[in-house]
């Protein structure tokens, strides 16, 4: 995760989703595992699968939310208010 790109997820065909394609995957996994009808073959395949993409979209969120921490950290240490928040309305 040394970028943030998200193309660190793994050496696995998963690495090049990004997160919405990831998302709506497990959303349909999701789906198909609530709604039955499959074997338990099918079923255990589809968990792995539905483990793998939580992985790649946790990965995501992860590299946005790192992101965001050094946008807000470089921020303060600009400057951006003197109790962090960046409002401009403390000094009323």
């Amino acid at each position: 995760m040394a970028s943030g790109t998200g193309t660190e997820a793994g050496a696995g065909p998963e690495a090049a989703l990004g997160y919405e394609q990831a998302r709506d995957e497990l959303i349909e996994v999701v789906r198909r595992l609530e709604q039955g009808g499959t074997t338990l073959e099918e079923s255990l395949a589809l968990w792995e699968r539905g483990e793998e993409l939580a992985k790649v979209c946790r990965h995501w969120l992860e590299g946005a939310r790192a992101r965001l921490d050094a946008s807000l950290a470089a921020e303060r240490a600009a400057g951006g208010g003197a109790d962090g928040d960046g409002d401009a309305d403390d000094e009323v």
